[in-house]
């Protein structure tokens, strides 16, 4: 068996801080909840037009950066990145499909050096940083083993998580659970979440 846990999905933390530090409020179902990390409001703010603009867009991003998070790394792809010279067209292509979608690819990847997601980036690093001591001992996987038996047996290979409020679970494709740090912290929360998948 081999489960693989994603605690820190680089694109869709950054969506996720997007939407709150410019105080986007885009619509549609399922929807993650907020961080539990409020961030302070974007330093450089943008006009109403780019604000109404990242709204529309923001749902379909997310919806493509999720579904690259569920997809397992193809490791083929990394054995041949090594292979192809740098600042070829053949590299560029590998490391898109490596990194896969992100909010770059229609908007200007220059907001995430914004002060406000510098500074809470720096405050998250630390907080992990800080759980890494105890993050075998205190593994969700091990503790709720015979829930994640039965859901591997339905297919599951990967968990993705988030750092929002509350309880948040959703299946991404046929193999992967997206689930908020709360839900796979609480047994009761991550039993129920992994029950779901089957």
């Amino acid at each position: 068996m081999q489960i693989t846990v994603e605690d820190r999905p680089h694109q869709l933390r950054d969506l996720l801080w997007l939407r709150e530090a410019h105080g986007l409020h885009p619509e549609g179902a399922d929807l993650p909840p907020l961080l539990v990390d409020t961030p302070e409001p974007a330093t450089v703010g943008v006009d109403e037009a780019t604000r109404a603009l990242w709204e529309a867009a923001w749902v379909r991003i997310w919806q493509a950066v999720a579904g690259h998070a569920a997809q397992e790394p193809d490791r083929r792809l990394y054995e041949e990145l090594h292979k192809t010279p740098a600042g070829s067209a053949q590299r560029e292509a590998l490391l898109r499909q490596i990194v896969g979608p992100d909010w770059g690819d229609e908007f200007d990847q220059a907001v995430f050096r914004d002060p406000s997601h510098v500074n809470w980036e720096e405050r998250d690093m630390a907080a992990f940083l800080a759980s890494r001591p105890h993050a075998l001992e205190n593994s969700p996987e091990p503790r709720d083993l015979e829930a994640l038996i039965d859901a591997w047996r339905s297919g599951l290979t990967k968990i993705v998580t988030i750092p929002c409020r509350g309880e948040y679970t959703r299946r991404l494709g046929p193999h992967s659970l997206l689930v908020t740090d709360a839900t796979r912290a609480d047994s009761d929360s991550y039993r129920a979440a992994l029950a779901s998948f089957g």
